[in-house]
């Protein structure tokens, strides 16, 4: 069988990180030294998935010169999907470079995610299209008292029970292209999906953060401390030691 492909959405100019977007992509934001991009790819490669296709287009021509000799074990491919395109166009302008089937993500959030199981939830759903889902977690701190209004404890961005959000990791049938309508992802292309019937959706429990700001940015940072990072799966951390 052709090798799973990895669409990574790389282009956007991730105006909320400048002014470090206005020289690069905002993949290219650096977590404990090295791109999130490259964090985000070692997820997949740690699971088996090496073949990638980055779909860039604002300050592409930094990722020419990243990956120029660099990570020769893995196959990457990187499209020109146009500077202004939205996130819709960026994955369908790669059709041309992935398989049957492939996986597609955001190129800014991390996640321990068992993408093995993703990948089975999905041929099992005969969708179109599963998109990974997390718990919404509050960006708030909570506040917990009784009935007496002393307060009992406090809890930092607690988990919102029965809110669940889109992660970012996808898997797609090459045919959902042919089915493509519309031209922003999340706004257009998924919500087709779902009136249809063809969007179905695997749960995941475990870690997940994005990288929207430079905030976003010192909390992965932080994460990083020790040298054990919570966006690689364990039982994969345990089989390369």
């Amino acid at each position: 069988m052709e090798p799973m492909k990895v669409v990574i959405l790389c282009g956007g100019k991730g105006t909320r990180s400048y002014p470090f977007t206005e020289y690069f992509p905002k993949v290219m934001m650096p977590v404990n030294g090295t791109p999130i991009l490259v964090h985000l790819m070692r997820t997949y490669a740690t699971q088996g998935f090496t073949n990638f296709v980055l779909a860039g287009g604002h300050r592409i021509e930094m990722l020419y010169d990243y990956f120029e000799g660099r990570f020769s074990e893995w196959n990457v491919k990187i499209v020109d999907t146009g500077a202004d395109a939205d996130t819709g166009d960026r994955i369908f302008r790669c059709g041309a470079h992935v398989g049957e089937r492939f996986f597609a993500t955001y190129g800014d959030g991390l996640g321990d995610l068992d993408l093995h199981a993703l990948l089975e939830a999905h041929k099992r759903s005969g969708g179109l299209a599963t998109l990974t889902t997390v718990p919404l977690r509050s960006q708030y701190g909570m506040v917990v008292f009784d009935g007496d209004s002393k307060v009992v404890r406090f809890e930092e961005k607690p988990l919102v029970a029965d809110y669940w959000i889109n992660a970012g990791f996808f898997v797609f049938e090459k045919q959902a292209l042919e089915e493509w309508r519309g031209h922003n992802l999340e706004r257009d292309v998924l919500p087709d999906f779902a009136r249809r019937g063809r969007l179905f959706v695997r749960q995941h429990m475990g870690f997940f953060k994005s990288m929207d700001t430079s905030k976003d940015q010192q909390e992965l940072e932080d994460l990083c401390v020790g040298g054990t990072v919570p966006w690689v799966r364990r039982e994969v951390a345990a089989a390369a030691k």
